[in-house]
């Protein structure tokens, strides 16, 4: 039986990389995205390239009404989501006092309440059928507190928490709920956060391959595990910080995050 991935973001970066990885097992895919265009164009190259059946929804998850939308328009046309990949995201770059406050407050909507409310009821629907899979993108942000995009850093804390809590509610219940922590990674994420002044994004060969994340993510999700740092790195950083105190681990970030001078 065709089983369907349901993935927001998925027209680039790391979301579109996990796509082309559930089309080459066959999955049918239902991608989410605020431009019909490019939905469009990602939807094509993928049916040409794995055969499969590719569903796109153009949703602004910006938007609080937008994920109900999804949902209910999902289970209208009669589709049951065996993966849901909560992958759409974005953070805004600077110090959080000279921040426009409603672009913060747009990526909290995206970032934790887009997030909740899908995971919401795909997870009721998985745990009243006994199966299914959530991937939920995470990051080593939400490991450390992060000066000069704090409101980002605090949204993926709350997704990793958020992540092992309902995991531990249903573990027992035959779902599998993975959280997927990259570092940085070569998307296009710091262009639309405002970052390319970051110290953190100088060194281009340094950054992650957003199909190597991807893989570490599915892989990850296929052997059922609860979350996987992807990056040898990104793992030595996370269990640097995790042995220092929070005020610590915030200057290192900030250190880090600083812009150029």
């Amino acid at each position: 039986m065709e089983q369907t991935a349901l993935i927001t973001g998925g027209t680039s970066g790391i979301g579109l990389e996990l796509a082309k990885l559930f089309a080459a097992d066959g999955y049918q895919l239902i991608l989410v995205a605020r431009d019909q265009e490019k939905l469009d164009q990602t939807a094509a190259t993928l049916r040409n390239e794995y055969q499969v059946n590719v569903i796109t929804i153009a949703k602004d998850l910006f938007k609080p009404e937008s994920a109900f939308e999804l949902y209910e328009e999902v289970k209208s046309n009669g589709v049951e989501v065996d993966v849901l990949v909560n992958d759409a995201g974005q953070g805004v770059y600077g110090l959080f006092t000279e921040t426009d406050l409603q672009r913060q407050l747009d990526i909290i909507q995206l970032n934790v309440n887009s997030v909740v409310v899908l995971t919401y009821h795909w997870l009721k629907d998985m745990v009243d059928r006994g199966h299914g899979k959530i991937l939920n993108l995470s990051s080593i942000a939400g490991k450390i507190p992060g000066p000069w995009q704090a409101v980002y850093h605090g949204t993926k804390a709350f997704v990793q928490s958020f992540t092992e809590a309902i995991r531990s509610e249903v573990k027992d219940k035959g779902i599998t709920v993975t959280a997927l922590l990259p570092g940085v990674t070569a998307t296009d994420f710091f262009n639309k956060a405002d970052m390319t002044s970051s110290k953190a994004v100088q060194d281009k060969d340094d950054m992650a391959d957003p199909a190597d994340v991807a893989k570490d993510g599915y892989e990850a999700l296929a052997r059922g595990e609860h979350m996987v740092i992807s990056g040898l790195k990104n793992k030595f950083q996370v269990a640097m910080n995790a042995v220092a105190s929070d005020e610590t681990a915030a200057d290192r970030m900030g250190e880090f995050q600083g812009p150029v001078e």
